[in-house]
């Protein structure tokens, strides 16, 4: 898996982008994938597995419970018919947010849960009240004991369930759970989002009885046991994105594969609107040069609205168009650290809780940043690219959480990066 890399990035910005870049697999699904695995009685095999940060954390999690993964390129084979139920007290909980998916599929295995908090990036307040009161609603009891959280059921029981707000991670994780609830449970205001979709298509080939995902509404209908499966993981949507909008920046002709393009519908038509020449296929994404950009709004909106997780690496672009371009964030709205770092490379941008006004037509310089969080880091290697000079990017750590191998695919079409 991962290796430990440097933590600085290295980019001489100003090179021509061009030519075919690959998307790796999800890693807002595989994230979910892994934890639920432990509710499987028999071998799962995962194809497409991204090599980053938070699978590796996520592996080690799950051989913290004895269950067996052995990894084959891109292939994990996970064997936890051996699993053992232990307290998840390890530091290496509090380094992602995803890690919050094994109270879910723990508390459906063996109705108990003890972990630490979840940790990940610093985007401001993100409270799982939600998945509490979801796993409250289906027979369990919560005790919290400062960053420590337990969760024990005599019994789930199936129950409907109303989210006050579209939650990703409340659906997913209060999904697993009713997966072995007696009963039926309905999700109701559920998030949308693929990755969704993309779990419950696994989870129903493990024998699952998942239907509406996709929908605002999701019944699941318990059962006793899970058995194993083969499962493809999805294209990653945000990692398209990323790679569509550097493109923007300072393509000359670059084709993003392995692309659904419905996935990112609310992306490319406001680039689009900015004035990019966009090509799009049945799996690709083809960017012209477009050299004459022009101002748009955007508002973060649950999928499929616009993304949250796009709106920085947007940003870095914005700074190029003409025009003032204003971001409202609905979805976590402290998350405005990058600004700071664009503005030291010669950005125009206000920003305060919620929104940012990003006044474009100013040209960046390299200079040294610091990656505040996995889009954050997204959004100044574009900026990096864009820049004349060299940036060095500070706590790279963050971008190799969710970019599989991200320094060789630029560098593959034109990067000078390291």
């Amino acid at each position: 898996m991962v290796k430990e890399m440097e933590d600085i990035i290295r980019i001489k910005g100003g090179r021509k982008l061009k030519g075919e870049v690959t998307v790796s697999s999800c890693k807002n699904s595989v994230v979910a994938i892994l934890p639920s695995v432990v509710m499987a009685s028999e071998i799962v095999k995962l194809y497409d597995v991204p090599d980053i940060k938070d699978v590796q954390i996520l592996i080690k999690l799950l051989e913290f419970l004895n269950v067996k993964v052995r990894a084959d390129g891109d292939e994990l084979t996970i064997d936890p018919t051996n699993i053992t139920y232990v307290d998840l007290l390890d530091d290496d909980v509090m380094k992602l947010r995803a890690s919050y998916y094994f109270m879910g599929a723990l508390l459906g295995r063996f109705k108990h849960v003890r972990m630490y908090s979840p940790g990940g990036c610093n985007l401001g307040p993100r409270p799982i009240d939600l998945h509490l009161k979801g796993f409250e609603a289906l027979g369990a009891r919560i005790k919290q004991e400062g960053n420590i959280i337990e969760i024990t059921a005599d019994e789930l029981l199936g129950d409907d369930i109303y989210l006050d707000f579209a939650s990703v991670g409340a659906t997913i994780n209060i999904m697993l759970a009713a997966c072995f609830a007696r009963g039926r449970t309905t999700i109701e205001n559920a998030a949308k989002e693929p990755e969704i979709i993309d779990l419950s298509s696994m989870l129903n080939k493990m024998g699952a009885q998942i239907r509406g995902a996709g929908t605002s509404e999701i019944t699941i209908h318990g059962v006793n046991r899970l058995k194993g499966c083969i499962h493809d993981i999805i294209p990653d949507r945000i990692e398209a994105g990323t790679y569509i909008i550097a493109a923007a920046a300072c393509g000359e002709d670059v084709t993003v594969n392995n692309v659904i393009p419905q996935h990112i519908e609310a992306l490319t038509s406001k680039l689009e609107e900015m004035g990019v020449k966009l090509e799009q296929g049945s799996d690709y994404v083809r960017v012209y040069e477009s050299p004459e950009l022009k101002a748009v709004d955007i508002i973060t909106q649950p999928f499929p609205g616009f993304a949250t997780d796009l709106q920085q690496p947007l940003t870095s672009l914005m700074t190029k168009a003409k025009g003032d371009s204003k971001i409202e964030e609905t979805i976590y709205a402290e998350r405005f650290k990058h600004c700071h770092e664009l503005n030291q490379m010669g950005a125009n941008i206000e920003y305060r809780t919620g929104e940012s006004l990003v006044h474009g037509g100013t040209p960046l310089h390299g200079t040294d940043i610091f990656a505040t969080d996995l889009r954050c880091g997204a959004a100044l290697v574009i900026a990096g690219l864009m820049a004349d000079g060299e940036t060095f990017i500070h706590n790279a750590y963050h971008i190799y959480r969710g970019y599989d191998s991200i320094v060789s695919k630029l560098r593959a079409i034109g990067a000078e990066i390291e």
